[in-house]
């Protein structure tokens, strides 16, 4: 064979083979389609079972077993058994004991009733009132006396009292109160049909910032009582 055809053999063979290697290699770049897995039809093959071991036949009786040491060994175990189960038991029942001794031992005092009647508290004449008029910054303490002729202060509020009282000799704290009717007036006289009542009830000496006349003018309270 001639060298140029030799050489002309080879060169095509090498072509080819360039060319199959770029092939698979395009080939192997192309995404594969996904395809779902079956569930194999066939289920697995079981393991054969394996024979039971061979043993001795069951005795037809039963056969009696006699620990070490005969009747008289056994008679002791149980014996000290029965010992442990009751020194197990004995603190409880001590605890338990104690616990109803205790209960027993306390005695719950009962509170002291009050020896008579509760006593009663104290009228007097006159409320002692405290007032203040917030624009002029004036403030006056004076007194009002029950169910007798009613007092203005600033020549607006009227103060009327229907009852003062202080605390009986029992009570622990000492207060006064006093039923008060507050009333309000223009300046300068007015009819009847004017007035107005701004307040109404018990005022308490002790706790004057709950209990007293809260206006946006005026402010009173009471102060204590006078016989």
């Amino acid at each position: 064979m001639k060298p140029a055809l030799r050489l002309a053999l080879i060169a095509g063979t090498a072509a080819l083979a360039l060319g199959g290697a770029g092939v698979t290699a395009a080939l192997l770049d192309l995404p594969q389609d996904a395809r779902p897995v079956q569930d194999p039809q066939d289920p697995p093959a079981t393991p054969p079972a394996e024979p039971a071991p061979a043993g001795d036949p069951a005795p037809e009786r039963p056969v009696p077993v006699t620990p070490p040491g005969g009747a008289d060994s056994i008679a002791a175990a149980v014996a000290a058994a029965q010992q442990d189960d009751r020194r197990a038991e004995t603190p409880a029942e001590e605890d338990d004991e104690a616990e109803d001794a205790e209960e027993e031992a306390v005695v719950v005092a009962a509170p002291a009733e009050p020896e008579g009647p509760p006593g009663r508290r104290q009228r007097r004449r006159y409320a002692i009132v405290q007032a203040v008029d917030k624009v002029t910054a004036e403030t006056m303490r004076f007194e009002v006396e029950v169910n007798g002729r009613p007092v203005a202060f600033n020549k607006t509020l009227i103060f009327r009292a229907r009852a003062c009282e202080v605390s009986a000799s029992d009570e622990r704290a000492r207060d006064a109160v006093a039923y008060m009717e507050i009333s309000v007036q223009p300046r300068g006289g007015a009819p009847v049909q004017d007035v107005r009542q701004l307040f109404r009830g018990w005022m308490f000496a002790s706790s004057p910032g709950v209990s007293g006349l809260q206006h946006p003018v005026y402010d009173a309270w009471i102060v204590g009582c006078r016989a």
